[in-house]
């Protein structure tokens, strides 16, 4: 699969970042909202030129939610951030202390900051501390569950374990990731466009709804 993505659609070069720092807060803002959002949140904190640890921290709360407003949730998403700088204020920004830390330990550090999850941690992890830990997101599970490899219902922990079964590269898994947000986003949709999919030979799910799709589509009507 991850083959034939990248025979379709090329590299993907992700994540689309200056720093460290702007990978960060970007995996912080995305949750819940298109990147086209995410990009127009930090497109204005460069403007302004508040994009650095330093400066968010000298931010008033109040005064970084409305400048990250475009992301949606701005409110909550400023705590977070400001939860996170303060984590890296204690390690004096320096991303090379911080990944003196066993993975694990790193792991864990992110997840005890409140308002990020084990997806935001993983993305921290494997784009801005270049470690290699697989993402999983909504767009993993709706293509692998299609296809018949999840039901749909497993846990974060399991579908990463199913991944990690590759080859350990930081390269190999930031590419794959971005492949499959790709994939998802041109051809397996929440309506997928089955016809021209690369991989529509290899699925068992066409045209049936799977456990993670019912869930959805539960959750949208909410």
């Amino acid at each position: 699969m991850y083959k034939r993505f990248l025979n379709e659609y090329g590299r993907q070069y992700w994540w689309p970042a200056d720093t460290s720092f702007e990978v960060m807060i970007g995996a912080v803002m995305t949750q819940n909202t298109s990147w086209k959002n995410v990009v127009k949140a930090i497109s204005r904190l460069k403007s302004c030129g508040k994009l650095s640890p330093v400066n968010v921290d000298k931010m008033t709360l109040d005064e970084l939610s409305e400048i990250i407003r475009p992301c949606g949730y701005h409110r909550n998403k400023a705590q977070t951030i400001k939860n996170l700088v303060y984590f890296l204020k204690l390690y004096n920004y320096n991303l090379n202390q911080m990944k003196q830390l066993s993975i694990s330990s790193l792991r864990k550090e992110l997840l005890n900051i409140k308002g990020i999850g084990p997806e935001t941690a993983d993305s921290i992890l494997l784009y801005a501390f270049e470690i290699p830990i697989f993402v999983v997101d909504s767009y993993t599970r709706r293509i692998f569950s299609r296809i018949g490899i999840l039901a749909g219902t497993e846990k974060y922990s399991r579908i990463q374990k199913l991944f990690h079964s590759l080859p350990k590269s930081t390269h190999l898994y930031k590419e794959y990731h971005a492949l499959i947000v790709k994939h998802a986003k041109e051809r397996c949709k929440k309506k997928p466009v089955c016809s021209t999919c690369c991989i529509n030979d290899l699925c068992r799910k066409l045209g049936v709804e799977t456990p993670f799709e019912a869930d959805e589509a539960k959750k949208s009507q909410l």
